[in-house]
């Protein structure tokens, strides 16, 4: 094994094993680690690697440990572009294609799912081990499928009321699910076809995004429109358009109630939320009113939710902090070992992340535990402002 440091230090031998494995010079590798874009994870998990940074078409969050001579590595998540318009978007995406493969964009926060040397392990998209979503994750995936498929990994989205990320109650789910949109192969990232995915997690009894059928590449823009539109209607996100053979690379597409529910969050949060994240959601608005041909009237309400979404979150965080209070975001987790719950603040902790655990609440053979995490930069920013700075 390597002897790199809490700095990030590597010996001569590992740097030369590196760089021959990813084909870059060893004083770049150097030179990764001394900028932290490669890290190294905490506690019991410090032998597996993560890129912070996309690297040479290497994304983001991409995991890799040392196996046998050689690595064995998690690749990240793919970027998923947008389309802003249904037409003639997905005609030139698709270009060549009879039909496409639409299944539903869910509300959560992406995870991966693997066995990294016997040992099945939830990766968040930034390439740590977050605890709570391992202990969720074997205790609801088949562990079979990770004795049969040793080279496959599990790309997915963990939704439900007891999720610390993105809390959601839209959802046919008592406490947190984990419903899986894709399978890649480590070392290469290559997803297997879309049916055939289906067909093999369907034999361990694995959730999976609903899938709305094969559609005609022809008849698409107008179907998707309909889905969309059903999918607004019960506060849902959106799609994602593929290739059936996952060779093309997939569109998503999303609801105004998302974008709205969004922009809800992000302005309760003003000063902590991008503002490339809030003008893509505005702007997005935008581009479905014309696409969609919207009457006076349409528009109007369209008009009326986005405002809503905006300035109502805003002028409550603004008179709560007038008020003397603090802002901050209620989640809430559910787990089996409560050993879980203290690896799982100290893991939030070591993210920087202020939050505070309250005392755990038997459910059933769990225990729930509400966290309040608080977003000092709003708070910070507002109260400021209240005493006289100027913006």
């Amino acid at each position: 094994m390597h002897t790199a440091g809490s700095s990030e230090t590597v010996d001569a031998r590992f740097v030369g094993k590196l760089a021959g494995y990813f084909g870059f010079e060893e004083e770049k590798i150097r030179h990764l680690f001394e900028k932290k874009y490669l890290a190294r994870n905490w506690g019991e998990h410090e032998h597996l690697f993560r890129f912070d940074k996309e690297i040479s078409h290497i994304e983001r969050g991409t995991l890799f440990y040392e196996k046998d001579d050689s690595f064995e590595m998690v690749l990240g998540f793919p970027k998923i572009r947008r389309a802003m318009v249904l037409y003639p978007t997905l005609e030139k995406q698709f270009e060549g294609l009879r039909s496409v493969v639409v299944e539903e964009k869910m509300n959560g926060y992406n995870v991966r799912v693997t066995g990294v040397n016997g040992e099945i392990l939830a990766i968040t998209r930034s390439g740590y081990i977050c605890p709570y979503t391992t202990e969720k994750a074997r205790g609801k995936l088949n562990p079979d499928f990770f004795n049969d498929y040793p080279d496959l990994v599990l790309y997915g989205e963990m939704v439900g009321p007891d999720n610390p990320y993105v809390p959601k109650k839209i959802y046919d789910v008592e406490s947190v699910e984990f419903y899986i949109f894709d399978v890649r192969k480590k070392n290469t990232g290559d997803p297997l076809p879309a049916a055939r995915r289906r067909e093999i997690l369907e034999k361990y009894g694995f959730l999976q995004v609903k899938s709305f059928g094969e559609i005609p590449l022809e008849t698409a823009p107008g179907e998707i429109a309909k889905i969309i539109r059903n999918l607004g209607k019960i506060e849902h996100e959106g799609v994602v358009i593929k290739d059936p053979a996952m060779v093309l690379p997939s569109v998503k597409y999303t609801s105004s109630r998302s974008n709205c529910s969004d922009l809800k969050h992000a302005f309760k949060f003003y000063n902590e939320s991008g503002r490339d994240y809030m003008l893509s959601r505005i702007v997005r608005e935008g581009f479905q009113a014309v696409e969609w041909g919207e009457s006076e009237a349409e528009f109007k309400k369209r008009c009326m939710q986005l405002g809503e979404s905006i300035l109502t979150p805003l002028r409550d965080s603004v008179q709560n902090v007038k008020k003397g209070q603090r802002l901050y975001d209620e989640v809430r987790i559910r787990v089996k070992d409560l050993k879980t719950a203290v690896e799982f603040e100290d893991y939030l902790k070591r993210l920087g992340v202020d939050s505070v655990f309250e005392n755990p609440e038997p459910v059933g053979d769990e225990y729930r535990i509400t966290i309040k995490k608080v977003n000092k930069s709003t708070n910070d920013k507002t109260e400021a402002i209240w005493k006289g700075e100027l913006w």
